[in-house]
């Protein structure tokens, strides 16, 4: 099973300092990177659980992107979790989510996870410079 709990501490650190941060820095971009980052978050998940057409989560207000980024890198966390574990499944513990990419030329679940990490760290340091 693949380890996503770099992407679930992350995710739920940056979530928490956006909580905590005044309306001031939320105002003055915090809460629009965390935005955008929750979108990404919540296209990659419904990427991978294949749910048809991405939907695009809704601006809910500036107090609301802390729990939006929460609620995307956890389903992200999620749908990882699945997608590592279909191949495993299938395969017997397949080597398929061991390497870069997939038979099919899709990244493999770790890939994305690294990606994911990498985009959440990225983002808290832009929102909360």
């Amino acid at each position: 099973m693949l380890d996503t709990s770099p992407l679930t501490a992350v995710v739920e650190r940056f979530a928490d300092r956006l909580r905590a941060a005044p309306q001031s820095r939320l105002q003055q971009g915090a809460a629009a990177v965390a935005l955008e980052l929750a979108r990404e978050l919540s296209v990659r998940a419904q990427r991978l659980e294949g749910s048809g057409p991405a939907r695009e989560m809704p601006d809910a207000g500036i107090f609301v992107v802390g729990d939006q980024v929460a609620v995307a890198g956890l389903d992200l966390a999620e749908a990882l979790r699945g997608a590592a574990a279909a191949p495993e499944a299938a395969a017997g513990a397949s080597t398929a989510s061991s390497a870069s990419t997939a038979g099919d030329g899709t990244k493999a679940p770790s890939v994305i996870l690294d990606e994911a990490v990498r985009l959440v760290e990225q983002a808290d340091v832009r929102a909360m410079r």
